[in-house]
């Protein structure tokens, strides 16, 4: 499923989100990719889908994808990683932020891969991102644990392309 937003005001946009505050593709265990260049509200969307899901009940967690990277190999160190695996499988919905700033390391290029397989088909992920989803596969590395990583991810998955100026911009010219 592929939906492009255009600027607001435009028809058509709040349905979209209207469906996706719904929480209908958490209840069937379906993922969210959320592209868009910088400060078009990727993480604004991503992050009021997961206010809306807290408040219907589920479960749900957010990162900024470098700093879960980090807390992944901190908790390998002291020996807490199979536990916040867990947790991070547990969770109804899954927020990963800023995907793709960095490219991934073997270490967690692995960490992702075993998120994803335990999640798949079974609870929902969103992932926001700057990069357009082809570009994915050059920052997860090593074409056969991207090709599975993505082909869990982005076949089925809502997809939603933010157009426009940064929000950001607009404030500080408005000021």
């Amino acid at each position: 499923m592929r939906y492009d937003f255009v600027p607001a005001g435009q028809i058509g946009e709040g349905n979209r989100i209207q469906r996706y505050a719904s929480c209908g593709f958490i209840r069937k265990g379906e993922n969210m990719l959320i592209t868009g260049s910088t400060g078009v509200g990727k993480s604004y969307l991503a992050s009021a889908i997961g206010n809306q899901a807290c408040s219907m009940g589920y479960r749900t967690m957010y990162f900024n994808t470098v700093k879960l990277f980090t807390l992944l190999k901190t908790s390998k160190v002291d020996g807490s990683y199979l536990k916040f695996i867990g947790k991070l499988e547990k969770q109804d919905l899954l927020i990963l932020d800023d995907f793709g700033l960095k490219p991934l390391d073997n270490i967690n290029r692995h960490s992702l891969m075993e998120i994803i397989e335990d999640r798949h088909g079974k609870r929902s992920t969103i992932i926001a991102s700057q990069l357009p989803v082809e570009a994915w596969h050059d920052v997860i590395g090593e074409k056969t644990i991207a090709d599975a990583i993505l082909d869990r991810l982005v076949h089925s998955a809502h997809r939603v392309d933010i157009k426009g100026e940064s929000m950001r911009k607009k404030i500080k010219n408005k000021r």
